[in-house]
């Protein structure tokens, strides 16, 4: 019976078609129009930014915010207002000093499971609270890299393999990547310490996985359950959702999925005019749902997701995946070359051309000749 009552509700619930989706999507990522909100802000209305490459968080702010530049990212680094932290998916991203406290104990379940996953054979049997304890004593003596510090563990427990020592602290203890990682127009090897001894501070003792969920939906609703799981890669989250149900709006997809919303957020029309963007790599908009429809059409996935794990930088017309970008750069000309997926129009080509434009201004400065060019797609 309660499985016939569902139905009847979601059969009744309002279908909202995929380019509906786009628009809201692109609404609450800030891509109708740049914003004008606070770096800072904006870095925490989108939880978290993918970062597992130093520079992708530089380009997914300028393709969001009015007047970006790279200091203001860098200084916020810096003076460890935002960390690059291991997070959603075990995955680096970027977020504020604050939300790298809050939502670190919510995600642990994910890190142990995908730690286990790969290095549990290795780590059977091995007293992970002693390894963990003198890991933490490692980083924050001084910052190590990954194999600095696997091999400085392996002195003590020479049967196991260093890179699942390091993967253990990666996983046990909140490491955080210190600068000059992460700072642009800095080089130079990932290198960690305790989240608490980088920021003085202790992890959040009660984190609110209703609020983490919440503030997904702000960002990428309305979504699904399984939606909210591959974005957190949590799982079981069915039972926090309908403790929250009677404060959120229900919706359906076309394909007659139960979508949850926030009660205000905005969900524009479906003609909303939507200006070309250039996306970073391992944008997260591309990886925060289950059913990426309403961003990436499935056919183009194998052109965006490569088989060794990157993600490439895409654009956007119309709100909607239709190829990819990269700059070539040299010591007189930075090009930015753009591969599209399908026959552009002209106005989409002069659109994308005029945003191109920005962008090498942006990533290489106006000291160098620019150039933009269009390959076809092989």
């Amino acid at each position: 019976m309660a499985s016939s009552n569902k139905r009847t509700k979601n059969a009744a619930a309002p279908i909202l078609g995929t380019r509906q989706l786009n628009r809201a999507l692109l609404e609450r990522q800030m891509l109708l129009r740049r914003s004008d909100i606070s770096v800072l802000e904006a870095i925490q209305h989108l939880v978290a930014i993918q970062s597992q490459a130093p520079n992708p968080p530089y380009f997914a702010l300028w393709t969001r915010l009015e007047n970006f530049r790279q200091e203001q990212l860098s200084r916020l680094i810096t003076e460890r207002q935002v960390v690059r932290i291991a997070l959603m998916r075990s995955t680096i991203h970027l977020v504020s000093a604050r939300d790298g406290l809050e939502l670190r104990p919510l995600l642990q379940p994910a890190l142990e499971k995908g730690m286990f996953s790969t290095y549990g054979k290795m780590l059977q049997n091995i007293d992970l609270e002693a390894i963990s304890e003198a890991g933490r004593a490692l980083v924050e003596e001084q910052p190590r890299t990954f194999n600095e510090l696997g091999n400085l563990l392996a002195l003590e427990w020479p049967n196991v393999d260093p890179s699942a020592l390091s993967a253990a602290i990666r996983t046990l203890v909140p490491l955080v990547q210190i600068p000059p990682r992460g700072v642009w127009g800095l080089s130079g090897q990932a290198t960690h310490t305790s989240a608490e001894a980088w920021l003085g501070q202790s992890l959040t003792n009660s984190p609110s996985l209703e609020t983490m969920l919440l503030r997904y939906l702000g960002a990428f609703g309305p979504a699904t359950i399984k939606d909210m799981q591959v974005w957190s890669g949590l799982s079981k989250l069915r039972e926090t959702i309908e403790q929250l149900r009677p404060s959120l709006r229900t919706f359906s997809n076309e394909k007659g999925n139960e979508l949850f919303d926030l009660p205000d957020a905005p969900l524009p029309p479906s003609d909303t005019i939507a200006p070309p963007r250039f996306l970073s790599e391992f944008d997260n908009m591309l990886l925060s749902y289950s059913d990426r429809s309403r961003i990436l059409d499935e056919k183009y996935k194998p052109l965006v997701f490569t088989i060794n794990g990157i993600i490439r930088s895409t654009f956007l017309i119309d709100g909607f995946v239709r190829g990819t970008w990269k700059i070539e750069q040299n010591n007189e000309t930075a090009a930015l070359i753009i591969q599209s997926f399908e026959k552009l129009s002209p106005a989409d080509h002069d659109a994308l051309v005029e945003e191109g434009q920005k962008l090498l201004t942006f990533a290489a400065g106006s000291s160098l000749s620019h150039d933009i060019q269009f390959i076809a797609l092989k």
